[in-house]
Formats: C-alpha cells, structure tokens, sequence
C-alpha cells in the first residue's frame, strides 16, 4: 500500500464497500507542503472499527493528512472487515482516544 497526493492517479478507488476488497495499492495524501503547514487535530496512528472492534493502524503520511485536515477522507479501511467503510459524526470508525474519525 502506498501514498499519493496526485488526485489523478488512476490506481486510487473512492468510497465505502458493500463487499471485502483488498487495500487500495495507493490512497491519496495531502502533499508534503501541506501537512507541514500544521495539525488541527492530534496525529494519530490507530482507530477502531466500531461494528467489529478491531484496530487499524495507518501511515505516518494519513496520519499527518487527518491531523491536518479532519474531513479530506469520506471512508477508511478496517483491516478485519476488509473494507472501505464511512467516516465522518455517523461512521463507524473510532481514534483509540474515543474522538470520531473524521471530526
């Protein structure tokens, strides 16, 4: 799984999964220049999909894209689901500090 912050490269996929997929070979990151800019939100590494309680750890780069910018990301991966699933106030996807992903 890599990292880009080219929004055309056609190796990215969008939006949540009715059925298991594997991991996307690329997800998109805001750029380097960007995420230097600063963090609106903790940098974090693991959440928890809610509906199965398994943990997810992410890349320093996501990471950094989150902190950043708390809304670039409509879905995210649970590596026990296998799935794109949502994000945001009414996704299903916890920080280990409680807070929602996405907010």
């Amino acid at each position: 799984m890599g990292t880009t912050d080219d929004r055309n490269d056609p190796r990215l996929t969008h939006g949540a999964d009715d059925t298991p997929v594997p991991q996307a070979e690329v997800y998109l990151v805001l750029s380097e220049a960007e995420r230097a800019e600063g963090f609106i939100r903790p940098l974090r590494f693991e959440y928890w999909h809610l509906p199965c309680m398994s943990r997810t750890t992410i890349s320093q780069d996501i990471a950094e894209t989150y902190s950043r910018n708390p809304y670039f990301y409509g879905s995210t991966y649970c590596c026990q689901c296998r799935m794109h699933r949502p994000v945001g106030a009414d996704g299903e996807f916890e920080w280990t500090d409680g807070d929602k992903v996405g907010t």
